[in-house]
């Protein structure tokens, strides 16, 4: 029994589990979109919301630690495919950029929608795990319809008609 064990284990050791959050995370920085299954983009969510957080602080200390949290990979420089850099690490996006974009926002960064399809191979359940963009919300609420007008043609309810009561017609004595 897992009893106070949080986290799902995903079939991986913890080392391999660490290892994937990070490339992950890093991945979600640099896109703002990425495709993965339901279980891992539900696991990523409490990571990323919390690098976020961290950043939002934006002191030196904050940026170490972030540091120590994505290990090698807040070393990574994004290049495009002719090996060109065209960013910076994700940790200076995440504190130059991301932190920038949600300063206002006390939470809830991240979305997580569900696709339809299948994972090709396990037929896996896939989601998308996005950034909101900058005065987003989580939920797109659908404005109510208002009710149609009663139209003037319609007649107009009858009053209910009262009818008198059978202790009010006859005396309580009839001696």
């Amino acid at each position: 029994m897992r009893h106070l064990k949080k986290g799902r284990r995903l079939g991986r050791n913890s080392a391999h589990r660490t290892s994937m959050f990070r490339n992950m995370a890093a991945s979600l920085i640099e896109h703002e979109r990425i495709v993965t299954t339901i279980q891992k983009a539900k696991e990523l969510r409490p990571i990323i919301e919390k690098m976020i957080t961290m950043a939002k602080k934006g002191t030196l200390h904050a940026r170490r630690v972030l540091m120590a949290r994505m290990g090698t990979t807040a070393k990574i420089e994004f290049l495009n495919k002719q090996g060109e850099k065209i960013g910076n690490s994700p940790i200076r996006k995440l504190c130059d950029e991301l932190a920038i974009r949600y300063k206002d926002r006390p939470g809830g960064y991240t979305r997580i929608m569900k696709l339809h399809t299948r994972r090709l191979g396990d037929a896996g359940e896939t989601a998308i795990i996005e950034l909101l963009k900058e005065g987003e919300t989580k939920v797109i609420l659908n404005e109510r319809k208002a009710a149609p007008a009663p139209l003037a043609d319609a007649p107009a309810p009858a009053a209910p008609v009262e009818t008198p009561t059978a202790s009010a017609e006859t005396p309580a004595n009839p001696s």
